[in-house]
């Protein structure tokens, strides 16, 4: 069956322990996979999205059409119930300086309810190929995903292997946050790891 083929692909982040999984996740395609340091400077879109989904569209679109690069994006963040799906999309402004902070800022916010405090990680990402459109106002959407990884707060941080939210994620299957475990086993689990291990299996096929 003839896959989906680009000569060069643009990961459309910054984050440095996102693009690890992601290069993970995507490695040996016959692609030419390149991030945001290997273009010219582009500004960063506002994400103005009240979903992930849509936050993802944003950033795809803008850099696919800022680069004339086929790009893919992604938005992801942690729910927590307790907090009525916050901080949600807003993860990476939630309030604090560092994630320490950030973390101090939610069990303070979890305080006076009773564990557990049941969460997820989501990940929506979506590709667009610029050459599909004349202006980044029509680019659509080749290609959507979306990961959820099902867990709870943690009582206290742990662990040190992976990034963001991931020592206060305690994942029940494993016994264990997120931060305690990574590469491959993280990846075969994580809300990034199935959106963009679903991704590798469209642009390996022709479906």
């Amino acid at each position: 069956m003839r896959a989906h083929t680009w000569p060069s692909l643009l990961i459309a982040t910054t984050n440095p322990g996102k693009i690890r999984e992601i290069m993970n996740a995507l490695d040996g395609l016959p692609t030419r996979l390149l991030t945001l340091d290997d273009v010219v400077s582009i500004e960063a879109p506002d994400e103005t999205g009240r979903t992930f989904a849509a936050n993802a569209l944003i950033k795809a679109r803008a850099y696919a059409y800022a680069a004339g690069l086929p790009t893919v994006a992604e938005d992801s963040g942690l729910v927590i119930d307790a907090l009525g799906g916050r901080p949600g999309v807003e993860s990476a402004r939630y309030p604090g300086d560092t994630y320490p902070d950030k973390f101090a800022n939610l069990y303070r916010e979890l305080d006076g309810q009773a564990p557990p405090w049941t969460a997820r990680f989501v990940c929506s990402l979506a590709f667009v190929d610029p050459s599909r459109a004349l202006d980044s106002g029509r680019l659509q959407a080749q290609f959507t995903a979306e990961g959820t990884v099902e867990g709870e707060i943690a009582e206290a941080p742990r662990g040190t292997r992976g990034f963001g939210y991931d020592p206060i994620f305690f994942y029940p299957p494993f016994g264990a946050t997120l931060g305690d475990v990574g590469g491959a086993r993280k990846l075969s689990v994580s809300h990034r790891g199935q959106a963009f291990l679903a991704f590798r299996r469209w642009l390996e096929t022709d479906d």
